[in-house]
């Protein structure tokens, strides 16, 4: 069964950080892209940031960023894990979402549960 589980997320003072893990199973992972998108209450989905999968020329790997977290978020992989990351820092309250990582495989689109941030004082 192909799956992605998100953790890590929580409760945390404006200025903070945290660290969001991805892990996957039953596919290839490491040459997959793979995504961060978050859900505001209320609100649509919004991209957050991209990691390239293995491949063959100079994009392998590479990363991309939305513009409302750029500078603040980074993220990364470990391919022998299975496993993606999104570090966050200096959080804002406008950071409080569910946050989800997703991937296509083929012509599916899979989506973990999600992980809960509230950034508050």
């Amino acid at each position: 069964e192909m799956r992605l589980v998100e953790s890590g997320g929580g409760l945390v003072q404006p200025g903070g950080s945290l660290r969001l893990s991805c892990s996957a199973s039953g596919f290839n992972f490491s040459r997959l892209s793979i995504s961060w998108v978050r859900q505001a209450p209320g609100e649509g989905l919004e991209w957050v940031s991209t990691i390239n999968g293995d491949r063959s020329d100079s994009d392998s790997g590479r990363t991309y960023y939305g513009d409302s977290v750029k500078g603040r978020f980074t993220i990364s992989r470990d391919n022998a894990a299975n496993t993606m990351y999104l570090q966050l820092n200096s959080l804002k309250t406008e950071d409080t979402a569910m946050y989800y990582c997703t991937t296509r495989v083929g012509d599916r689109t899979l989506q973990g549960q999600g992980t809960q941030v509230t950034v508050s004082s």
